[in-house]
Formats: C-alpha cells, structure tokens, sequence
C-alpha cells in the first residue's frame, strides 16, 4: 500500500553535548561515544513521488553532485529496498550549514527516508530503515531515532535513546570556515601521538543540564581551535558572553553555548553577531523530532522554525 502525493518534513540540526573519540577500527571508522541532541536550525524537506529517477533541487548554497548527496543516497537505497521503480523528486530547502558539525546532510537523508516510508505507506520497520540510514552515514540513525537526545557509540550508530531533557537555549556561532572531517581525525591522532589516552572513562548519563555542564567534553576542540583561529575566537567570545558550557559541535566548525533563558540567548546571539562579524543564532533544544506531512515542529514552545 503506498501513499499517493508529496511530504514535507523538517530536518533538525544536532550538536553534541559530549563527544569522546577512541581509536580507529578495522574498518577505517573511530570509536565514538557522544551525546547527541537535535536543536531548532532546521532545513526543510519536501519529497515527491514523480518520474523515474531521483531528481535534486537546492535552495541554498551548492552542495556539489547530486550523486554524492546523502539524501539522495537514501532515497536511492529506499527504492532499491522496496523494488520501486518510481522515481522521487527532493526539495532541500537549506538552513543548516554544510561542513560545520552540525549534521544537517545526516537529517536530510533521515527526513527522506521518514517521509519515502509514509509515501509508501510505512512499509519498511523502523530497525530496517534504521539500517538504510546506518548505511548512508554514521549520524542518520540519531535522525531516524525516538528521541532528539540519544547516546551514541561505535561509530555513532549504536544508539541508546534517553528522555529528553527540559528545553533549554543555546547559541550557535557559525564561524566562517570549513572544517573537513576527516582532516579533523587524522590532526587528532597527530596529536596524541606518543600520548596515552582514555576512552570510555565515564559512563554517566545526564539527568538534568547541570549533568551536561559536568560531562562536557570534546576531543576535537582543542584541535580545532589551534588550527582555526576563528574557532578558538568564537569559543571565547561563547564563554565571555555567558555561554556554560561552551563546546565544538561534532569535528566543527560551528560552536554552541548553552543560556539560562531564551531573552539571554537572543541578547547574546545579537551582541555576537556584532563583535564577531559572523552568524550566530539563537536556537531551543527539541523535545521531540518533527513528523513527516507537517512543517509544524514540536517541542519548540513558541521559536520560530530559523531558531
């Protein structure tokens, strides 16, 4: 049974409230353990049943072939899942920056394969598209979870979902470079050469944000920052303006705080945007990941859908 028509859907941004990397496996990835927690920076998603091929348009900055998009990866392995020969039209309507840890390419293919499913009438369980996802990158499974706070490790596939904590405002600074992740990884083992580290050393799990403020953690930050200068500014400015904690998302380059109310943020993200020169945004935790069929997003008590 499938489900005639388009979807709309959007794909939340997430930062990370703890991220420790482990050594490399043997199959190329690192082990991770991290906190995941989606915020309201969104894209927006609209999947359409039409023609025989997967067909891409962006508004927003260009993403380079369509081949290499993760949400048209997604869409392409749904199809070949389902033995559809139907194609699908996708419009990404981008509000999340690329390369700044934020994983806005993880939620698009994850917001694509939500809607596909409810287009095809939810034909595939949620462990299968889970696996769909895994395949298409280690972040979509978090997108493609039951709760915008989650666990994850291995190499962030593996997913232990937690009850959400009470909504809470944060800034996000987008300093204006890119950081690759993997040149992220390889200036992280240049730096620990010779160095013992740890992995796994805390397996406490965060019951309120004061536990945050505790756990808070990054392996990539200092790394990041003594390569980008902006980085590091934009961290400090975070930290001057109030910011507890302030971290690194994902490899970077973009940086949060978190702020006791949404006034504070608002006021900070201004004050930022003023001395930085760059974009930053206010923006609210979620309390639950937005449904396919509806722009609507809930969780968000009253902030608008660009944070």
């Amino acid at each position: 049974m499938t489900d005639g028509g388009a979807r709309a859907i959007l794909a939340p941004a997430k930062v990370n409230l703890f991220l420790e990397v482990g050594g490399r496996r043997e199959d190329g990835f690192h082990q991770i353990d991290t906190l995941f927690q989606a915020v309201s920076l969104w894209d927006r998603v609209r999947v359409e049943r039409r023609g025989a091929d997967v067909v891409l348009t962006v508004d927003g900055p260009d993403l380079g072939p369509a081949e290499k998009n993760l949400a048209v990866r997604a869409a392409r392995l749904f199809l070949e899942e389902v033995g559809s020969r139907e194609g699908v039209r996708l419009d990404l309507a981008k509000g999340i920056p690329a390369g700044a840890g934020l994983g806005g390419g993880s939620s698009d293919a994850a917001a694509v394969l939500r809607a596909l499913n409810r287009l095809w009438g939810g034909c595939l369980p949620r462990g299968r598209l889970t696996e769909l996802g895994s395949a298409v990158g280690s972040d979509v499974a978090f997108f493609l979870g039951t709760s915008p706070l989650a666990r994850g490790t291995g190499r962030g596939e593996l997913l232990e979902p937690l009850p959400p904590l009470p909504p809470a405002d944060l800034v996000l600074v987008l300093p204006p470079v890119h950081v690759a992740t993997g040149g992220a990884y390889a200036a992280l083992t240049r730096s620990r050469a010779g160095v013992p580290t740890t992995f796994g050393a805390s397996s406490r799990l965060p019951r309120g944000w004061a536990d945050v403020a505790s756990l808070a953690r990054n392996d990539f930050q200092d790394v990041v920052a003594g390569i980008h200068p902006e980085v590091a500014r934009s961290l400090e400015a975070l930290r001057r303006a109030g910011g507890r904690p302030t971290l690194l998302s994902g490899s970077g380059a973009a940086c949060f705080g978190v702020f006791p109310d949404e006034a504070s943020a608002r006021d900070a993200a201004a004050r930022l945007r003023a001395d930085l020169g760059w974009s930053a945004t206010a923006v609210r935790t979620l309390a639950a990941f937005p449904a396919p069929g509806s722009l609507d997003a809930p969780g968000l008590e009253g902030v608008s859908p660009h944070g």
